[in-house]
């Protein structure tokens, strides 16, 4: 039998950023260290002669961006999974950075064009090749699945839909004790948070809209 003081406890439900998982393409993100959203929109007064408060208010376009922080534990989030997978159209002409040998520090890069082929305006599509991103502004647009779940057998999900990433930014300090990149973007919509169920501490079983899940 559960006891009054977990029976009260479950009656609300909250979490925290240790409860919080972000899943891309079906796999967690486990470098996130926080993602943040904001809902804009147009709305601008009407105004007539004689009248010193608006009328009614028209309403405008809506925007929606947000930013995403990562750690970098020991490689940049675009080699991580799901990330190392996406690939976009690059111009052969395109400066990409490379090393030939990432223990070789006398050298900074081998840096040039994707491809050392000129030009051909006989054969358009010889000039663009599939390659993966080196930049995250280069990512195709994907989604965030943001899935809570407590200790007290709580649980509730959110998305973002069409994430764009705009800008990039990062930094290294002595006094700095985690290195942290930052990330801000754009997106189509939002679907808020909902409740997914909750998990019956008695059957260990998870209950959603009042069904049980085996």
């Amino acid at each position: 039998m559960a006891s009054s003081s977990l029976t009260l406890s479950r009656q609300f439900t909250s979490f925290s950023g240790v409860d919080i998982r972000a899943v891309v393409e079906g796999e967690p993100i486990g470098s996130l260290q926080a993602i943040s959203y904001a809902v804009q929109r147009e709305k601008a007064p009407i105004y007539v002669m004689g009248q010193v408060d608006p009328l009614s208010f028209s309403r405008g376009k809506r925007g929606i961006a947000g930013t995403l922080v990562t750690l970098m534990l020991d490689q940049h989030i675009l080699y991580d999974t799901p990330f190392a997978d996406n690939q976009f159209l690059a111009d052969n002409d395109e400066i990409f950075p490379s090393v030939a040998d990432l223990d070789d520090a006398s050298n900074t890069s081998n840096l040039g064009p994707l491809s050392t082929d000129q030009f051909d305006a006989g054969n358009l599509s010889a000039n663009y090749r599939v390659s993966q991103a080196w930049y995250v502004d280069q990512l195709p647009p994907f989604d965030i699945v943001i899935v809570a779940a407590n200790e007290y057998g709580k649980s509730a999900s959110m998305r973002i839909y069409g994430i764009e990433i705009l800008n990039e930014g990062s930094g290294f300090s002595v006094d700095d004790v985690v290195i942290d990149n930052q990330m801000t973007y754009v997106c189509r919509t939002i679907l808020p948070w909902q409740r997914l169920g909750e998990w019956d501490f008695q059957s260990k079983d998870f209950i959603e809209n009042g069904v049980q899940v085996p």
